[in-house]
């Protein structure tokens, strides 16, 4: 345990991004602040925010990022962390919305309105295609040998596989949670339906993995383990974390769309109890 812990991982270019993402969300929450004094930032979103960052920096810079080239249950869990944690939480963090209050307001005419309404952002915030991207990231990375030669190669992994991930699962939870000022805004029980169905290239990407009789993966199978499962068993974690963890978190999600739902049929049927009582005493 003592080995694994001590094993820290540092990249430059995630090392920078690191940095920029929170100094940046600050920034915007300071002149929002300034610009609106009375109803200022919700603190939650900020948390929310932050917390997602935090969840980047354990997958990113610590033991995870240190083992996730020799151990696969350890790289599903650095995945599983940015895709069903961290990602949610940035959305929850409401960056777009923060993004069109902090903007000046000629800038926000110029730019930001334009961009947020341009064709190209309403279809990637589709609901659809965001299903569709997010699913296509899953099944095609472990099922093409993508997976091998990101696990070999470094920039692969640093440049393409891991911002990857953290953009498709972005992009997915960014019309289905939070309160972004999106062009799309599904209905909460289309939301449900959604998240629902995902669950099952999810559960497809955790089963293969669990159940395969060889290792999947040369990277795996070759790699030099100091201590820990052999590769068979690495494998068999691996798929069982992706299969039930990831089914666990999904439903966590799901139960935030519902509550939201109840609370917004809540207001709606209080908003018309009032109106009826006002029709009720004008009569």
């Amino acid at each position: 345990m003592r080995e694994f812990l001590s094993a820290w991982s540092f990249d430059i270019f995630v090392v920078v991004n690191l940095l920029v993402i929170p100094i940046a969300y600050v920034w915007g929450v300071r002149r929002v602040r300034r610009a609106s004094p009375r109803s200022g930032w919700p603190a939650g979103a900020t948390c929310a925010f932050m917390s997602g960052w935090a969840l980047l920096c354990i997958a990113y810079l610590g033991p995870l990022a240190a083992w996730s080239h020799t151990f696969f249950w350890v790289h599903m869990t650095q995945h599983l962390i940015v895709m069903m944690a961290a990602a949610p939480l940035l959305v929850l963090g409401i960056p777009v919305t923060l993004w069109v209050r902090a903007s000046s307001p000629r800038a926000r005419r110029a730019y930001v309105v334009p961009i947020l309404r341009s064709r190209a952002v309403r279809f990637i915030t589709d609901p659809v295609v965001t299903w569709l991207f997010f699913a296509g990231v899953l099944l095609l990375t472990h099922f093409t040998p993508f997976f091998d030669w990101a696990l070999r190669n470094h920039d692969a992994d640093i440049f393409i596989e891991q911002p990857l991930f953290l953009i498709a699962a972005f992009l997915y939870y960014l019309p289905m949670i939070g309160k972004n000022m999106l062009p799309h805004r599904a209905s909460a029980g289309h939301r449900l339906a959604s998240m629902s169905i995902m669950m099952v290239p999810e559960a497809i990407v955790g089963a293969v993995i669990y159940f395969s009789p060889v290792v999947l993966y040369s990277v795996f199978a070759e790699a030099s383990r100091p201590f820990g499962p052999d590769a068979k068993a690495d494998q068999q974690m691996a798929g069982a974390l992706m299969w039930a963890l990831v089914m666990v978190i999904e439903a966590g999600w799901m139960m935030l769309i519902a509550v939201e739902w109840f609370s917004s049929e809540e207001r709606k049927g209080r908003k018309l109890d009032q109106e009826h009582s006002a029709d009720i005493v004008v009569s």
